[in-house]
């Protein structure tokens, strides 16, 4: 079930190598998951801090997206689920650059970040998953036929500027 692949791998966490591997864990796990995608996950924990990257404003908590069913998706398929969540952000992927990889964390909620994630301290890593299981999210997703894509922002020099902005009014008072 689990095995290190092509990703990240932790020696003291499991690597999930599929769709589900990440569905059974987190059916079978008992306090909430949350998905971080990282170049450097032990630093992340060890600062469990975020920044809003429009703004440049610290957060309180560590941004992560929950992997906890909501009670509305009744029966409905927890591999499509798990997919959905992964798919939506998985751009963040080549955002953050080479070496970034998802990873599975618990932690306490203490509030939510500009985009309305959930910020967590007390942090903890307890799986990664393997760049194989991402994909077939997507492949997943991809099957149902709806024109769809992730909550990717796209901005550029755009963004910079309005960051920049937004400081420098803050700066002002």
């Amino acid at each position: 079930m689990h095995a290190t692949r092509r990703g990240c791998g932790r020696e003291s966490v499991p690597t999930l190598a599929s769709l589900d591997d990440v569905r059974r864990f987190v059916a079978d796990h008992d306090e909430p998951l949350y998905v971080r995608w990282s170049r450097d996950v032990d630093a992340d924990i060890a600062e469990q801090a975020s920044r809003d990257e429009l703004t440049g404003v610290a957060l309180p908590g560590l941004s992560a997206n929950g992997l906890a069913v909501e009670p509305w998706w009744g029966e409905r398929d927890l591999n499509t689920w798990v997919a959905r969540r992964l798919y939506d952000y998985r751009h963040l992927r080549e955002v953050r650059g080479p070496g970034t990889c998802a990873w599975l964390l618990t932690g306490r909620e203490c509030g939510r970040g500009p985009d309305n994630e959930p910020l967590l301290r007390d942090c903890r890593v307890v799986a990664s998953i393997a760049n194989e299981a991402t994909e077939e999210a997507t492949r997943r997703i991809d099957e149902l036929g709806v024109d769809w894509g992730p909550l990717a922002r796209t901005g550029g020099e755009d963004a910079q500027r309005s960051a920049d902005s937004c400081e420098q009014a803050a700066a002002e008072g």
